[in-house]
């Protein structure tokens, strides 16, 4: 690895975002019509590797169900609005008005309610009769507390998602979750992370999940970087997750587990260079909360902007610019990749060669920052 000085007594890797990346096309093209988009899962199928992600700006039952019919994979967040509150709706339109300069504090008092098991059994319930696949989110610091009513209520995946997800934390206070005996024992698949690097991701995959987010507060909701000075560029980060990918399915004599990238994806472009530098499937938030028909109404936020201590995220304004089906497929009446996600990779596919998704994490990159117009 090629290290920089930065000073004297400190050298630094040089690390990549999507935007200073571009892919290369081959000598081939082929017709879009033969590009498959599908993904799987452990047992699960999908006609996209699109995982929403679980934000309550993103996702409520009525997305998830919508997505999930779509083909895609909706994840509910299992500590928001949904199930705090037995009607959220006023609650989202509040945040949708809030003025700038008391929306923390304001969101700060309404995630302040507590957390109503039987709202996380009705949710999920809900999901399930729609006939898709259901998949709810927790915190590390919230999964030992809600994880059985999470079970029973019937979920098909399991998503630990944090800002960072350790396999090694270690607290002097209380006892820490054991992902790996946790993990062993449910029933289920599970997805976690964040993970930045290849040391932490490899450690996540020896737990046993079934697939590993990777994403350090990069999001659109995320002030990570200036709150804390932490920050993963996405494209390096992806990068050294496969590397982790590649490495334990030797050491584990075949186990393969899935790369998900979660944060920095924008745009359809980011979604193609995050399945180049070795993503399964993409985790999407502000491309999604985007939809006339998403529940944060323009705006999109993470748990971070509401944390009761130290927010590290905020609400920010993202636009509407098409309901969830021509975000998704089209047909886009914008040139900026925020619609018509999938025919663009598709399009992208097609144009470098590449007939699934799998074939398409062999594609050449290049080192090209982007030079905004």
């Amino acid at each position: 690895m090629n290290e920089i000085e930065i000073g004297r007594g400190k050298r630094g890797r040089r690390a990549y975002s999507f935007d200073d990346i571009a892919v290369t096309p081959t000598r081939r093209t082929r017709d879009p019509e033969e590009v498959s988009l599908d993904w799987q899962i452990d047992a699960y199928h999908f006609e996209m590797p699109v995982i929403a992600a679980p934000m309550d700006s993103v996702m409520s039952p009525a997305t998830a169900i919508a997505l999930g019919k779509h083909g895609g994979l909706p994840v509910l967040d299992l500590e928001g609005v949904w199930t705090r509150y037995e009607d959220p709706e006023p609650v989202l339109a509040e945040i949708a008005t809030l003025d700038p300069a008391v929306a923390t504090a304001r969101m700060q008092e309404i995630y302040s309610a507590e957390i109503v098991p039987e709202l996380i059994t009705e949710r999920l319930r809900e999901i399930r009769e729609a006939g898709v696949t259901v998949a709810g989110a927790l915190s590390p610091q919230r999964t030992q507390q809600h994880w059985r009513t999470v079970v029973e209520a019937g979920v098909d995946l399991f998503v630990i998602r944090g800002t960072t997800v350790s396999a090694e934390h270690v607290s002097s206070r209380a006892e820490p979750l054991n992902l790996k005996r946790f993990i062993y024992e449910l029933d289920v698949p599970v997805i976690v992370g964040g993970a930045g690097s290849y040391t932490a991701a490899l450690h996540l995959m020896r737990t046993g999940a079934a697939g590993v987010l990777v994403g350090f507060g990069g999001g659109a909701a995320h002030t990570t970087r200036q709150t804390l000075g932490i920050h993963a560029p996405m494209a390096s980060a992806v990068a050294d997750v496969a590397a982790a990918r590649r490495d334990y399915l030797d050491e584990s004599g075949g186990r393969y587990v899935h790369v998900i990238a979660d944060g920095g994806l924008g745009t359809s472009g980011d979604i193609v260079k995050a399945i180049a530098v070795g993503a399964d499937a993409v985790m999407l938030g502000a491309a999604l909360a985007r939809a006339t028909d998403a529940p944060g109404r323009g705006y999109h936020w993470g748990a971070e902007a509401h944390h009761g201590e130290l927010p590290r995220g905020s609400r920010v304004e993202v636009g509407s610019v098409a309901n969830l089906e021509e975000v998704l497929f089209g047909p886009s009446r914008h040139s900026d990749g925020t619609t018509n996600l999938m025919g663009a990779l598709r399009r992208a596919m097609a144009t470098t060669g590449y007939t699934d998704v799998k074939e398409l994490q062999r594609i050449g990159v290049v080192v090209a920052p982007h030079q905004p117009s």
